[in-house]
């Protein structure tokens, strides 16, 4: 494991395995870079980078509050130490919406294309926008996480696959369960408040990166018109549906994820760095 210190002092932990180009693998609520093991694999043809964005895993919040903002900033500031070029931004959930910051930055020359595993520009729903979550459904999760957060960050853990949890991934969904309970409250509603305001609508059409847009089939979170409004909005998109999987293919399907992102990368123009280290 290694840490990054970010300008106010926090640390954040992130594993670097691999050569070539850089995927930058960015979770969602109350993960951390462990829910990526299955793309482990892939450090065998890209340089992997899984980072526990602040306020989760091995990176404690310290120095500001755990925002979208702030997260976004913290990852912007590690490619920029890192020197990546060419990078694939992989966001699932949560890191969607900090890649999407990114994206619009002043660092985001610094990624040559993005992968979007089943996320909405804008979680909640209001003005004729009906491709999030409903306003009690959030205020929903803000009590939750407030009041009893065990309970809350065990349930979320069953509710990223496909319901119902199949023998096969119970295990894995229990898992989830007790990692998520393992986060500070505080920290998870403070990112979780920060993510019901964010928009993303309006920002989309200047992100020129190629983008592929993953969901899945059974989510319950977002149905496939947020994967089709995504492919409309981005500038270059194309939209897979994973068929047997939920809120998590990377995690349920994770052979048909990992040769996606092969084929994705290989379409992508070479860059000095993959040139260099391929």
């Amino acid at each position: 494991m290694h840490h990054f210190t970010a300008s106010d002092g926090a640390r954040i932990a992130y594993e670097d395995e691999g050569s070539g180009r850089p995927l930058v693998m960015l979770h969602g609520l109350m993960a951390h870079g462990g829910f990526f093991e299955n793309q482990r694999v892939l450090a065998g043809d890209f340089r992997l980078i899984r980072i526990d964005l602040r306020g989760h895993g091995g990176s404690p919040e310290g120095g500001r509050t755990a925002t979208v903002e702030q997260l976004a900033e913290d990852v912007a500031a590690l490619a920029k130490g890192l020197d990546l070029r060419g990078a694939i931004g992989v966001g699932w959930s949560l890191g969607a919406a900090v890649l999407w910051r990114m994206l619009t930055g002043p660092e985001a020359s610094r990624f040559a294309a993005a992968v979007i595993v089943d996320m909405t520009p804008r979680v909640l729903n209001a003005d004729g926008w009906d491709l999030g979550l409903t306003g009690e459904a959030c205020d929903l999760r803000t009590a939750a996480i407030r009041d009893d957060f065990p309970t809350f960050a065990v349930n979320a853990g069953r509710a990223i696959f496909a319901p119902p949890v199949a023998d096969r991934t119970r295990k894995t969904a229990d898992w989830a369960g007790s990692e998520f309970a393992r986060n500070d409250p505080t920290a998870i509603g403070s990112v979780w408040s920060s993510l019901v305001d964010q928009d993303f609508r309006a920002d989309l059409p200047r992100i020129e990166q190629p983008t592929l847009v993953i969901h899945g089939a059974h989510s319950q979170l977002y149905g496939p018109g947020t994967a089709d409004h995504l492919v409309r909005a981005l500038p270059n998109a194309r939209a897979v549906r994973f068929e047997r999987s939920g809120h998590a293919p990377h995690m349920e399907e994770p052979e048909l994820f990992n040769r996606l992102i092969g084929e994705f990368a290989a379409g992508l123009p070479r860059t000095r760095e993959a040139h260099a280290t391929a």
